[in-house]
This record gives C-alpha cells, sequence and structure tokens, in this order.
C-alpha cells in the first residue's frame, strides 16, 4: 500500500462527499465560488493536458517561460506529482502500453488502470533515465525539488486566502473546500479517467494494435484528451481531436499561445499520413471480415478492393520518396539551384494529389465492400 498516495486520495474524495455538501448546506453557493472554482479546475486540468502532456512529456510544441512557469505552478496544484515524475510515467506507458512495464495497464483490470497503480507499490518508482532531457530546464528541475510546497499553496492556499479576501473565513473555508479540495478530485479523476476509461470504450479508427480509443464523450471531460486512439497513434502531434469539428480545447489553448507569441514550432503529422493510417487500419478490419465470410463479397469488388489497395501502395510509396527528396532539398537550399528546388516542389504536389486520389479510389472500393457485407 502507498499510503501518503492512499490517504491523500480517500480523505479528499471523503470531504468531497461531505464536508462540501454540509458547507453549500449551511452557507449556500455564490457566484464568487463558482468562478473560483471553475478558475482553479480549468487552470489546473489544462496544466496537466497542455503542460505536463504535450508539451513535456511529448515536446510536440516548444514554450517561453512563463507559459512553462504556469502550468509548472497549476500544474503541481492538481497533486499528480512533479513533472518529471508524471513524464516518465507517462512515456514508459506508451513505450510499453498494455504490457507489464506499463506503469497503469489496462490489462490488468479498469481499477489497476484507474487508480489502483497510484495507491499500491506493484512495480519500482520509475527512473528518470526517461526525462533526461527534461532536467535540462531549470523551472523544471525548480518544480521538482519544491512540488510538494507548491502543490500545498497554490492547490490549497491561493484559494483559501482569496476566498478570504473576498468574504472573510466562511468564504476561505468555502473556497478551500471547493476550488481546492473538490477540485482537485474532479481534475485527478479526469486525467485517470484518460487511463481507464479512453482504454476502454471507444473507436479505434487509427490504429489497432493497442487498447487506446477514441471517445467523443471522454474529450468534453478531459480536455480534448478522450481522442486517445489518435494520441497513440501520432502521439506528437500537438492536437488530440485532430478533425475540425472535434472538441479539443488544449489544442485551440496551444493555437491560441502560438499567435499570441508564447509558444512555437508546433508539431503536426501530414494529413496524407493520417489518412494513411485510417485507411490502413480499415483495410485490416475489412480483410479481418473478408477471412470469415469470403464468399459473401462478389468477385468483382475483391478484385476492385485489390486494385485500390494495389494502387494505393505504390501512391504511398512515391508519395514518401517525393516527400524525402523535397524537405532534403528544402533542409540544404544552398545546395540545391532555385530551379531544382521547384522542380522537387512540383514533384511533390503531384504526388499528393495522386495520393488523395487513389485514397478517394480506395474509399469507394471500400464502401461497396463493406456494403455488401452489411446486406449479408
Amino acid at each position: 500500500m502507498h499510503w501518503p498516495n492512499s490517504l491523500f486520495l480517500m480523505g479528499t474524495l471523503l470531504l468531497t462527499l461531505t464536508a462540501v455538501p454540509a458547507y453549500l448546506w449551511r452557507h449556500g453557493l455564490d457566484g464568487f465560488q463558482t468562478a473560483l472554482f471553475l478558475f482553479f479546475f480549468t487552470a489546473t486540468g489544462l496544466s496537466i493536458t497542455l503542460g505536463y502532456h504535450r508539451l513535456f512529456s511529448h515536446l510536440t510544441f516548444k514554450a517561453r517561460w512563463p507559459v512553462r512557469l504556469f502550468t509548472l505552478l497549476f500544474g503541481a496544484a492538481a497533486f499528480e506529482n512533479s513533472v518529471l515524475c508524471w513524464a516518465a510515467d507517462h512515456r514508459r506507458h506508451h513505450k510499453f502500453v498494455d504490457h507489464d512495464d506499463d506503469p497503469y495497464d489496462i490489462s490488468k483490470g479498469f481499477f489497476h488502470a484507474h487508480i489502483g497503480w497510484i495507491l499500491f507499490k506493484l512495480q519500482p518508482e520509475t527512473s528518470l533515465e526517461w526525462v533526461k532531457d527534461l532536467q535540462q530546464d531549470r523551472l523544471v528541475r525548480w518544480q521538482h525539488r519544491h512540488y510538494l510546497a507548491i502543490a500545498l499553496l497554490v492547490g490549497f492556499g491561493l484559494p483559501t486566502v482569496l476566498g478570504w479576501l473576498w468574504g472573510g473565513w466562511t468564504s476561505a473555508l468555502g473556497s478551500f473546500l471547493m476550488a481546492g479540495v473538490a477540485r482537485v478530485v474532479f481534475v485527478q479523476h479526469m486525467t485517470f479517467f484518460i487511463n481507464s476509461l479512453c482504454h476502454t470504450l471507444g473507436r479505434q479508427p487509427y490504429s489497432g494494435q493497442c487498447t487506446a480509443r477514441d471517445s467523443a464523450i471522454m474529450a468534453w471531460f478531459t480536455f480534448g484528451e478522450g481522442y486517445h486512439n489518435f494520441h497513440h497513434a501520432f502521439q506528437h502531434d500537438y492536437r488530440n481531436g485532430v478533425k475540425p469539428w472535434q472538441f479539443d480545447p488544449t489544442k485551440w489553448s496551444i493555437w491560441l499561445l502560438n499567435k499570441l507569441g508564447l509558444v512555437r514550432q508546433l508539431r503536426r503529422v501530414p494529413d496524407e499520413k493520417i489518412l494513411l493510417a485510417e485507411v490502413a487500419e480499415q483495410q485490416r478490419q475489412l480483410a479481418t471480415k473478408l477471412s470469415a465470410k469470403p464468399a459473401l463479397v462478389a468477385e468483382p469488388i475483391l478484385r476492385m478492393v485489390q486494385a485500390a489497395q494495389e494502387r494505393l501502395q505504390q501512391a504511398s510509396r512515391n508519395w514518401e520518396q517525393r516527400k524525402t527528396e523535397y524537405r532534403r532539398a528544402a533542409e540544404m537550399k544552398m545546395e540545391a539551384s532555385r530551379e531544382r528546388l521547384a522542380e522537387l516542389r512540383r514533384e511533390f504536389r503531384e504526388a499528393t494529389a495522386h495520393l488523395r486520389a487513389t485514397l478517394r479510389d480506395w474509399q469507394e472500393a471500400h464502401r461497396l465492400a463493406q456494403a455488401q457485407l452489411g446486406w449479408a
């Protein structure tokens, strides 16, 4: 049993279920308490998703010191450990997902992935060798050394002081209970559900190689982290909800910070590569169905699917080759003539257009095959 973690998690939950309702019954809820809860919930939640996760763990963008400092302060206030320990566990999770060395391995059960791995010492502490790069950042080192003090002061002390300034000790108690204790419970379980529910419920449009799943419902409760299948397929993309209509406030916050000049070098996976991943997963699912019911699809449809797959594979290889040649020439433009660079750019654009055309052909063949399987 990891007693410090267990006592904290059970204690905050118990206070949320007893003391918070008692306070609300006795004193009611005013606009200040509501606004303070929402501010601390958003600040600490985004500091985990935007800061701990996408900035520090996956290096999906670079941030100036005000952004790093803010996410380190309010990330600590979520009481989910220092960013060094958090990122080390998370990088290990991605390396060994669904296997014994995964700290929150879903194959050990929903409870283990959600909270059991925190309550019980089933594995040795993750080595900080996983985050040697982050240790070069002096703000990160400072937060790691003073994590507990920062967490207590920002997570519990700051809302209590703000409440006292607003309305005396009664307001201070309410602020401590709601913007402090209850908010910690909500933010922590928001994070825990990514490790449990997002490896249990939802779709797998990009990869079936691990249990990670996309859930639009979970995205609403996790600042966009619910699109977990995409994240495991493309972990270095600053977006999780990659489609324009998908709810991902973390992505929108990063984009806005970029426009304000506070973050830069946002990493994005090319649209064509994302489409190819979707197609590869659809091909795998279709092949599974066809292997079970090969006679249910007419021979002409099968030939059409196979021909479309071959054309798509050729177009994909050509696109990758042209992209590599163009990027290499662009990086070494002092050695390449302007005419040659323009020619490579034109060839890359033509390869991209051809790839998208073959993708449309494949999708049509796939639709016809799926329709026959559905009618059977």
